[in-house]
């Protein structure tokens, strides 16, 4: 066994580096006779090229389709013939792989996914075929109006950056992707010390250390460093956008660009993003919604980013109320500003936040995704605990203060409907 580089225990989470750079994380959960397993990478679409946008996720569609020795078909037949599942995804911020199976199935469903991530032989007629797949969801996606109006909304927001394009890529850059660009981008970003290995289940910290060795150890990291993460500046720059189509419905969109997961603005955020448009009790549904009869659908998101993230606010609506729906969305953002949540507001987002947060967390596989996406991120296995806390320590003046910070400028705009409809929905 190697000699471990660094450990510690935080709480029940136990954190190891291995010699050749592999950070793993155990959770040992004995509730069920299963384990779960995140083999992230840093990589995603913010590390590919942007003449090539969507190489990350045309190399997830076609990681699995063959290992020296074994097909497409014959890695299936492996996996189902033990009832395990296994799968690859690719995001912005990150690459992962993910195990299911039985405690007894483990060590060896581990030895099949290691090859997976070490030595795919990305087989032309497969990539081909993935290619072809991924356009028609592209297409697909353009047929939908939601899609269309977040789409126009993201890339006004950034512009150059990688977050202003769908984790698919587009018709003209999946086009161009070739097998050699797949193979490439696998040779630069999967090596031991770009991994980050997240197990929760019947195994025990120690047991889970030789496992990992076990099967990793032999695997070096090359002497070249990785890549720096380089990605361009954001300066706002709120615009309007349109996009007529003769559609039943009008969407409205309104986004502000805000704070990275790193930041101390990253809380109060989450808990604007819960009180403002988080289920059927929250701002935007009831105002608009249920008192004013404007929204077929209404909600709010932030998501969770490396890099500067996004407030969206966004609403469905009657074409010829996308005027006064405009304006009632953005009047309900700009109230966070002007008067402070009452404490009884804040602290019922803080027990939807706090609940929804411990609900994601009930399986291993939930467990172990976390766990390996706090890492990835950078923010470390403590955030678990410093989120929740943190969250219980914001103020209704901390929210406001957060929120002027962000919404006081004017908001990007989206809008897709029946033309004469949307134009004449302004601010």
């Amino acid at each position: 066994m190697q000699k471990l580089s660094s450990r510690l225990r935080h709480s029940f989470v136990h954190r190891t580096v291995l010699d050749n750079g592999i950070t793993l994380i155990t959770v040992e959960n004995n509730v069920a006779d299963i384990i779960a397993a995140r083999l992230f990478f840093k990589a995603g679409s913010c590390r590919e090229p942007r003449s090539k946008a969507g190489l990350a996720h045309l190399l997830a569609s076609t990681m699995t389709k063959g290992i020296p020795g074994l097909s497409a078909t014959e890695i299936a037949e492996k996996i189902e013939s033990i009832g395990a599942s296994v799968g690859t995804d690719a995001a912005a911020d990150y690459f992962v792989t993910s195990i299911k199976t039985v405690s007894a199935d483990f060590s060896a469903i581990l030895a099949l996914v290691a090859a997976i991530v070490r030595s795919p032989t990305l087989p032309e007629r497969e990539v081909e075929l993935e290619q072809k797949l991924t356009l028609q969801s592209i297409r697909s996606q353009q047929e939908q109006p939601f899609n269309i109006a977040y789409h126009q909304l993201r890339e006004a927001m950034y512009a150059e950056h990688p977050y202003g394009i769908s984790s698919l890529g587009t018709e003209a850059t999946v086009a161009q992707i070739a097998r050699d660009d797949l193979a490439e981008y696998h040779q630069t970003y999967f090596r031991p010390d770009n991994l980050i290995i997240s197990l929760s289940g019947r195994i025990a910290p120690e047991e889970a250390v030789e496992l990992i060795d076990r099967v990793f150890g032999d695997w070096k990291a090359p002497e070249t460093a990785l890549p720096p993460l380089k990605l361009p500046s954001l300066t706002p720059n709120p615009s309007r956008h349109l996009k007529p189509q003769a559609t039943q419905q009008a969407i409205v969109v309104l986004g502000y660009l805000t704070a990275a997961i790193a930041s101390d603005d990253y809380i109060p955020l989450k808990l604007l993003s819960t009180y403002l448009g988080n289920g059927l009790s929250s701002r935007l549904f009831v105002e608009l919604r249920e008192k004013r009869g404007l929204a077929y659908d209404v909600s709010a998101f932030y998501p969770t980013r490396l890099d500067a993230s996004q407030f969206v606010a966004y609403i469905g609506t009657a074409p010829n109320n996308s005027a006064i729906a405009l304006q009632g969305l953005h009047a309900e953002i700009e109230r966070l500003c002007h008067a402070p949540l009452s404490l009884e507001e804040l602290q019922a987002s803080k027990n939807k936040l706090l609940g929804q947060y411990a609900l994601g967390k009930q399986t291993n596989a939930e467990i172990a995704q976390s766990y390996g996406w706090y890492e990835t991120l950078g923010v470390g296995i403590e955030f678990d605990e410093t989120f929740q806390e943190g969250v219980r320590e914001v103020t209704p003046e901390i929210a406001q203060e957060v929120a002027c910070r962000y919404f006081s400028p004017a908001p990007y705009i989206s809008l897709v409907g029946p033309e004469e409809a949307i134009a004449q929905a302004t601010l």
